[in-house]
């Protein structure tokens, strides 16, 4: 047993030491000691940068102060807990130099030298500039320090092996500065970094495989744990942005509301933590960014049998009944403050997750400066048994041109029971 116990801590610092020596970057140097200097400039600029990156999403627990840690992130592979990233000297980052940090955000590797975890997505921060990187050192290093203990993960075997994730990181990970493309404008650039960098936007709106590595380029994806799908960011077909205008894109990333649809579950939160603090600058390159990306090769839709008359009738029965006031008889709502049902992707993506949780649990879009008072979606989940939330479901996606699939009742009883966060 003790043979079997050495062999396999040989075998772990083997892959942990090939993690960290290949594949890795150049060591990028900070400009000089002024960059990443206590100075108000390096400050704010950091301080807008973590807002650009949702920092505080994932490093702030509900109640807590901003970016002293303890947020719970649930996986696949059991539960994580965001660090403290304040200055405490034993709890956070006091004794961290610009250089650790950097390391941390282009290499995923900490002070001590653990491999991390890539819920924090240094898959997209390795993109992030060294000049980027130290106004954030400075912004984080000039919070108040918070005394808080980092929460210990709690992985399953064997995802808490450190072997294991050094693997993982020789599979799907290489660290690469973002390279501006010289054939394309400086919005298109800056729209690019901050999409695929910061922004981080292919942690939700990409596939994932059953190691958690991100398979493709925004074409959507199911979130895992939290049950919210993540649509195709591509112009890939009616579920993508392809036919949007860039001002309503613009729109809803900066207020959370557009003529083409709201954002709510987890995009809210996005929009109003993080995209409605960013310039309408960087919110239009982002926005020039997206609308390019070309189509992703997708497997063409499924045959579906159309829903049958009798659920079609149910399905406008209940429509009449709880929507028709706010969504209209003609399903073109009256944007902003009701969303539009014909033509919303919202309604009509396949798997219909999001459409069925927001007629079961309500929302509403984020509250920001260009939507201050947002009109919100009351939950029917109550009032709705399961086979009737199908039924209306698959009305509004088989009307006004919407053509998707039914919605079956044993989907709707598989999401009413996902908690809400």
């Amino acid at each position: 047993m003790k043979k079997l116990t050495l062999a396999f801590a040989a075998i772990t610092a083997a892959a942990i030491a090939a993690a960290i020596a290949w594949p890795r970057a150049e060591h990028v140097p900070a400009s000089s000691p002024a960059a990443w200097a206590s100075t108000p400039d390096n400050i704010a600029r950091g301080a807008y940068l973590a807002r650009a990156g949702n920092c505080v999403a994932c490093h702030t627990v509900r109640g807590g102060p901003e970016y002293a840690g303890g947020r719970a992130l649930d996986t696949p592979f059991g539960r994580l807990y965001g660090p403290n990233l304040t200055p405490d000297m034993e709890t956070g980052i006091g004794r961290w130099s610009a250089d650790d940090f950097w390391n941390a955000l282009h290499n995923g590797i900490a002070r001590d030298g653990r491999l991390l975890y890539p819920a924090f997505p240094y898959t997209n921060y390795t993109k992030v500039s060294r000049a980027d990187s130290d106004a954030l050192y400075a912004f984080f290093r000039s919070l108040a320090p918070q005394r808080r203990p980092n929460q210990p993960h709690d992985l399953d075997f064997p995802y808490n092996q450190q072997a294991l994730l050094a693997g993982w990181r020789l599979l799907y990970f290489k660290p690469a500065v973002f390279a501006p493309q010289s054939a394309r404008s400086a919005e298109w650039n800056r729209g690019a970094y901050l999409v695929e960098g910061l922004g981080h936007c292919s942690a939700c709106h990409s596939t994932r495989n059953r190691l958690g590595a991100s398979g493709d380029a925004l074409s959507g994806g199911l979130i895992p744990t939290i049950g919210w799908y993540a649509p195709s960011l591509t112009a890939s077909g009616e579920a993508g942005l392809g036919d949007w205008d860039q001002e309503h894109i613009v729109a809803l990333l900066h207020t959370g509301v557009s003529p083409r649809g709201s954002a709510t579950g987890p995009m809210a939160e996005v929009v109003a933590r993080s995209l409605q603090h960013l310039t309408q600058s960087d919110v239009g390159a982002m926005a020039s960014y997206l609308k390019s990306l070309p189509s992703v090769d997708a497997p063409p839709p499924a045959d579906f049998e159309p829903a049958g008359e009798q659920l079609l009738a149910e399905g406008r029965r209940l429509y009449t009944t709880h929507c028709v006031d706010c969504h209209g008889a003609d399903g073109k709502g009256k944007a902003p403050a009701y969303p539009p049902l014909a033509g919303n992707r919202a309604v009509t993506l396949t798997p219909a997750v999001n459409a069925i949780r927001m007629i079961l649990n309500g929302g509403f879009p984020p509250g920001t400066t260009g939507n201050p008072r947002p009109y919100g979606m009351p939950p029917y989940g109550h009032e709705l048994n399961d086979a009737q939330v199908a039924a209306v479901l698959s009305y509004v996606r088989a009307s006004w041109g919407n053509a998707a699939p039914p919605v079956t009742t044993p989907e709707v009883n598989r999401w009413r029971s996902v908690p809400l966060d």
